[in-house]
């Protein structure tokens, strides 16, 4: 009696982990409908009729599925979850994404989890392993380097739906989705040389990530083609630091250039805050832009003419990119570049 009271429990125990391991992608296929619209069914979000909340209600009930909770703050029966990685959290510009990312993907019933690799290969990868262990639906990351989280980044790829978003590790074959880093670039070095710049100076991240090859490469061809003196042109991190020490390198040197062409405008407001110490008059003696057109560019002093990435245009694209990657796990990999704009301010511009 007691042996078969324990193989009863082992059983039941079996059954429980089988049934917790049925995932939103085998509800929705079971239910022959997407997984966004089994999402909404299941979390009661709009645009669902009620006979197909009822049927995919039905099927996720006899599969065992459950709706997975994790992440802090998340509310039970909020729906399934999508993972995204980011290098630095408290990057404007990550803050930024990933609100306009929350919008859409609330939009199709899904609840975001948030994680920080904090730009390091090895807390990438296990950012990346939590999130599929916790059995995400899908996940965005951006790649802390262009060559090291190739094989982090592929592996989940082959577990998960993955979409790159902002950055991408180079030849990989997955979805990616950010700016035209070429054409931010040639937008910012037009408007300089318009007001009759010359002498153009690029701070900015270094070759480690793709954003950083293409904006150093974007310059350097721009300032080729327009034959323009060639400078000798700084490179580190996405880092207001950074931006300081680029300043007093460029101080250290002698003459200024005309303008400063920055990767983002974290290194924008660390170049002009260092400026300022330093009794340096933006733009009068030398102009500055940025990249991103997050917060900081209207909190600087003077306001910041930047490369405005748009936001929600870039959102909306990644999460159109990761719910068609769910939907059709074969489809042609996605490669899209949003186009950014110019946004002109006081620090290229005394009348603005």
């Amino acid at each position: 009696m007691e042996s078969g009271c324990r193989r009863r429990h082992k059983g039941e125990v079996e059954d429980s982990v089988k049934r917790a391991s049925v995932t939103l992608h085998e509800v929705a296929a079971a239910a022959g409908v997407s997984i966004a619209t089994a999402s909404r069914a299941l979390t009661g979000k709009d645009r669902v009729s009620a006979q197909t909340a009822e049927h995919v209600a039905a099927v996720a009930e006899r599969l065992g599925y459950r709706v997975n909770l994790i992440g802090r703050g998340l509310r039970a029966g909020t729906g399934a979850t999508i993972g995204v990685v980011v290098p630095v959290i408290s990057n404007p510009f990550y803050g930024e994404l990933i609100h306009r990312l929350e919008d859409h993907l609330q939009q199709r019933g899904f609840d975001l989890v948030i994680a920080d690799s904090h730009g390091d290969v090895e807390r990438e990868r296990d950012r990346l392993r939590m999130l599929v262990e916790r059995r995400v639906e899908g996940v965005f990351v951006v790649p802390s380097d262009a060559e090291l989280s190739f094989d982090a980044v592929a592996d989940t790829a082959t577990r998960v739906p993955l979409v790159q978003l902002d950055r991408r590790v180079i030849d990989l074959p997955a979805d990616f989705v950010g700016v035209d880093n070429h054409r931010g670039i040639e937008l910012a070095i037009a408007h300089l040389t318009a007001a009759g710049a010359t002498r153009l100076v690029l701070v900015s991240g270094n070759d480690v990530t793709s954003v950083g090859r293409e904006r150093r490469e974007a310059f350097e061809n721009t300032v080729r083609a327009r034959a323009l003196p060639r400078k000798e042109n700084i490179f580190g991190e996405y880092l207001l630091r950074f931006g300081e020490e680029a300043a007093r390198t460029l101080l250290s040197r002698g003459p200024l250039p005309d303008a400063i062409v920055a990767g983002d405008d974290l290194v924008a407001a660390g170049v002009i805050a260092a400026l300022k110490r330093a009794l340096v008059h933006v733009p009068s003696d030398v102009q500055v832009t940025g990249f991103d057109g997050t917060m900081l560019a209207d909190v600087c002093e003077p306001r910041l003419t930047t490369v405005v990435q748009p936001f929600d245009e870039l959102a909306r694209e990644a999460v159109e990119a990761l719910t068609r990657r769910m939907d059709q796990p074969d489809a042609p990999y996605v490669l899209s570049r949003v186009a950014p704009s110019l946004r002109v301010a006081e620090s290229t511009s005394a009348d603005h």
